[in-house]
């Protein structure tokens, strides 16, 4: 949350000359409603079964980059898909940073139900970060670098 997804995603995928997808973009095209709606009316539960979902749907288009809520990798169905047939870059960034890119979202239901945003980031990375080191085939720090730059960095890890 916050570490840049979409807009690597989107950047890298022009560079690459392929289809961009966000797996959360596509949830709201799909349902019509905001995510934060969805976990109000479904629970995080029932949003990350939409999740995994549209991880489905989408993996039936060859050729793409997806950015993924980062929530994704909390169920191992949703692991053991981004591991199969696909290159993961994890976008890892500082709790500072991730504060910083997140400060005036308003649609992210995990923030907004927390009175200490710092918290609920340093808790949500500790209880992720293992998922995100398992399906990773490269690991990218964000902290504090330009688009390009990361983009460049990514390239160099791109199977050939």
């Amino acid at each position: 949350m916050g570490s840049g997804k979409t807009s690597v995603g989107r950047r890298l995928a022009c560079v690459l000359k392929r289809d961009f997808f966000d797996s959360d973009f596509e949830i709201v095209a799909r349902t019509g409603v905001a995510i934060d709606h969805i976990f109000d009316v479904e629970g995080e539960a029932g949003f990350r079964q939409r999740e995994t979902q549209m991880l489905k749907d989408l993996y039936e288009i060859p050729n793409i980059v997806i950015a993924t809520g980062g929530g994704i990798v909390i169920k191992e169905e949703n692991r053991v898909l981004l591991k199969r047939n696909s290159y993961v870059v994890y976008l890892s960034s500082s709790i500072k940073q991730l504060l910083k890119n997140t400060a005036s979202s308003k649609s992210r239901p995990l923030l907004e139900q927390s009175n200490n945003r710092e918290q609920t980031i340093r808790d949500l990375v500790n209880a992720r970060e293992g998922f995100y080191q398992e399906v990773a085939d490269v690991v990218i720090d964000t902290t504090g670098k330009k688009l390009y730059a990361i983009i460049k960095e990514i390239k160099k890890f791109l199977p050939k």
